[in-house]
């Protein structure tokens, strides 16, 4: 499939159209919580993937840095209101409550999972008001309920316009979405080129490019999903996206400073958790968790709020503009955060100019060998317009919506507030 850079660099929300395509040297999206990362031609340039918005560390973390990220974690305290009935149907109640925001570290952390939390610190307290989410990731034959609904075309179906890309071809100007491509044999992991495509038809109903079809795979999450795309989705279903704290309360399911959704072992007696990447990073996924790529919705384990792939299978999109310091903001206005709703604008300083949004939980591709992003509190980021085929969404409801879907009458008590 011939990659088409003006298209792949239009993805990226780049901020400055380019003077000529011939300074162009090479653009390559990536997926997941980065979004689209631009390689320039510096020799020192080297950014993971699915890392956060720091550019990777030396070949190791000083143990001075360590210690500055061992921050202890508080209790969490859920809201002790009943939650309100009945709960709106795929949904769960999140009491919301105060807690401890962030990654958890320490020395025995590997340099994979050390980079995971460096734009997740400091830990600071939060508070978040009770909430509804669904239970799982938006699913394909939710999405087609929506798009058979309204005739809505997501960003990926939209095929570029000649306007917006100088220079480019009419060849290059085909819709398309990102899709991993694994090498059949070992590679370097300085070039994400080599795992990545943009490919021409790739949509949320051709999940892998122009041939595939999500025909048997209705309970499969909705993927090539760009920001705009889960906000009308959202909108349409009396929804809207989840903050950053709102998401991380409800993965978090009640516990507190865990390294994982569901505790501090990765696997459980034995027991897989999470859809993950296993075996060697790109090139073999070897499946030892049932699945090779991306699984069906609630495969795994619920959290402890009945909330089901909190962490791998898909990237989830939040509504929280991303900046790696916005931690260290609420953190020095003392207190606790009441009901955080991200940064004003996005900055990322791999990217200036790029807006970008929040992403939580990973994915099937994270591995300690390259992304840890499955672990309890890390970050992603990715551009608002690009979509890949791992990255997908879920939405919250707050009371007063559901009183408005539902023609309820309010009552504070029973809405747990």
């Amino acid at each position: 499939m011939k990659k088409s850079p003006q298209v792949i660099e239009k993805r990226a929300g780049a901020a400055k159209k380019r003077k000529s395509v011939l300074l162009l040297l090479l653009i390559v999206v990536v997926a997941g919580a980065t979004g689209v990362i631009l390689l320039r031609n510096h020799a020192d340039f080297h950014v993971n993937p699915r890392a956060t918005s720091l550019p990777s560390t030396p070949a190791s973390t000083s143990s001075s840095d360590i210690e500055q990220m061992r921050v202890a974690f508080g209790p969490t305290i859920p809201n002790k209101a009943s939650a309100p009935s009945p709960v709106p149907k795929e949904m769960v109640w999140i009491p919301g409550g105060e807690f401890s925001m962030g990654a958890k570290g320490g020395a025995d952390m590997n340099e994979v999972g050390m980079n995971a939390m460096l734009d997740s610190r400091p830990i600071h307290r939060v508070y978040v008001d009770g909430f509804f989410m669904d239970k799982t990731d938006v699913t394909n034959v939710q999405f087609a309920r929506f798009v058979k609904s309204t005739g809505y075309v997501t960003v990926a179906e939209r095929k570029p316009r000649a306007e917006d890309y100088p220079g480019a071809t009419p060849e290059d100007l085909v819709a398309g979405s990102v899709v991993f491509a694994p090498p059949g044999h070992p590679v370097s992991l300085n070039n994400h080129l080599q795992w990545w495509a943009y490919v021409h038809g790739a949509s949320w109903r051709h999940p892998l490019g122009p041939n595939s079809s999500i025909a048997g795979r209705e309970n499969y999450p909705v993927v090539h999903i760009a920001y705009e795309d889960a906000e009308a989705y959202a909108k349409w279903a009396g929804k809207r996206l989840p903050t950053e704290a709102e998401w991380e309360f409800g993965a978090r399911g009640g516990l507190a400073g865990k390294a994982y959704v569901w505790g501090d072992e990765f696997r459980v007696n034995g027991k897989w958790m999470a859809n993950t990447h296993q075996g060697h990073f790109p090139d073999k996924d070897a499946g030892e968790d049932g699945y090779a790529g991306i699984a069906p919705v609630a495969s795994f384990p619920p959290n402890g709020y009945g909330l089901y792939d909190m962490a791998g299978n898909v990237w989830q999109w939040t509504s929280d503009w991303y900046r790696p310091d916005y931690y260290k903001e609420l953190s020095d206005q003392g207190g606790v955060a009441r009901n955080p709703q991200g940064p004003d604008s996005a900055y990322d300083p791999q990217e200036p100019g790029h807006a970008k949004k929040a992403q939580r939980g990973g994915s099937f591709l994270c591995t300690d060998q390259y992304c840890s992003r499955y672990m309890m509190g890390t970050r992603g980021k990715g551009d608002i317009d690009t979509g890949t085929n791992h990255l997908g969404f879920r939405c919250v409801m707050t009371p007063e919506q559901w009183q408005a879907k539902s023609g309820r009458t309010s009552d504070k008590h029973n809405l747990g507030q």
